[in-house]
C-alpha cells in the first residue's frame, strides 16, 4: 500500500458519512469493507468516528444533528481539497453558491467549509492543516471516485471549473446520454452526469465510490448485512464494473472494481 501524504488542490480528499444510526453503521461498513475504526467523543457534538484500512484513515461517519435532519437524508459528504477554505468560499459565492456553513477551524486539523453547488448539490472545502484526509487512495477498501449527479450538467460545469483546478471533458454514453469527466491536469478527479427522468426523484448530489476486488462479491455481502442493491453489478467497456448500494440507514454510495469477462 502507498500511502498518501499529501492532496493537491481540486482532489477529493475526504469521505464521511453523516447517518442516523452510528453504531449500525460501523457494523455494516466494518463488515463490508473489512475497516476497523477510532471514535473520538467531541462533547456536544457528539462522537467521530474515523475508519481505517490497513492503519490508514479511509473516512468517517457522524450521527446527523435535528438541523442536519431536516434538510437532507442520510448521506456520504464529500470533500474536496483547496489551498484556501476561506477564498474558495469567497469565489463560490461570487459563482452563485450558497454557504451552508461559513469557514470555520476543526481543531488543529484543517479549515473547512460547507456549499451548495448552484445546481442544489452539496460539498465541502477542506484547507488541510495536520490532517490531510484520506491516507489511502484508489486502492481496494478506499475512496476511488466521486460523482456528481445534477439536474443541470452546463451550470455545473460552468460554476466547478471555474471554482476548482478542473477541466471538463465529454464522452458519450449509451443511450445517447453524455458523461463528463473533471479532469486535475493529467489526473482525473470527479465526474459529473445529468440526472435523467427515467432516474426518478433523485435530489443533485455527490456520490463517493470505493474500490473493491469484485463487484458481485462486495453486492452480496452489502445485501447480506443489510443494505440494498439499488443498482445491479453491471460492466463499463474497457473501464471497470459498478453498482449502486444503498445502506441499512438509507445512504448512497457506489463501489467500483474490475471488469467482469
Amino acid at each position: 500500500m502507498a500511502t498518501v501524504t499529501q492532496h493537491a488542490p481540486g482532489t477529493f480528499c475526504w469521505p464521511e458519512l453523516a447517518t442516523l444510526d452510528q453504531n449500525g453503521a460501523k457494523k455494516f461498513y466494518t463488515g463490508l469493507f473489512g475497516w476497523t475504526f477510532k471514535d473520538t467523543d467531541m462533547g456536544p457534538q457528539g462522537v467521530y468516528t474515523i475508519f481505517q484500512s490497513d492503519g490508514a484513515d479511509v473516512g468517517a461517519l457522524y450521527t446527523m444533528r435535528d438541523e442536519e435532519k431536516a434538510m437532507m437524508p442520510p448521506h456520504w459528504n464529500a470533500y474536496v481539497s483547496v489551498e484556501s477554505a476561506d477564498k474558495s468560499t469567497a469565489q463560490a459565492k461570487e459563482l452563485g453558491a450558497t454557504v451552508i456553513m461559513e469557514p470555520f477551524d476543526v481543531m488543529e486539523h484543517g479549515r473547512m467549509a460547507i456549499l451548495m453547488d448552484p445546481a442544489g448539490a452539496v460539498f465541502s472545502v477542506w484547507e488541510a492543516k495536520k490532517h490531510i484526509g484520506v491516507n489511502k487512495l484508489d486502492e481496494a477498501n478506499s475512496l476511488c471516485w466521486t460523482e456528481l449527479m445534477t439536474k443541470d450538467a452546463a451550470k455545473a460545469t460552468d460554476f466547478y471549473s471555474k471554482l476548482l483546478p478542473w477541466k471538463p471533458e465529454s464522452m458519450s454514453m449509451d443511450g445517447g446520454m453524455s458523461y463528463t469527466v473533471f479532469k486535475r491536469g493529467d489526473a482525473s478527479a470527479g465526474g459529473m452526469m445529468q440526472i435523467q427522468p427515467e432516474m426518478g426523484p433523485i435530489p443533485p448530489h455527490w456520490k463517493s465510490y470505493f474500490a473493491v476486488d469484485d463487484v458481485d462479491a462486495s453486492a452480496a455481502k452489502a445485501q447480506s448485512l443489510g443494505g440494498t442493491v439499488m443498482v445491479p453489478a453491471q460492466n463499463i467497456p474497457n473501464m471497470g464494473r459498478f453498482a449502486i448500494i444503498e445502506d441499512p440507514s438509507h445512504a448512497i454510495f457506489g463501489i467500483f472494481g474490475p471488469e467482469k469477462k
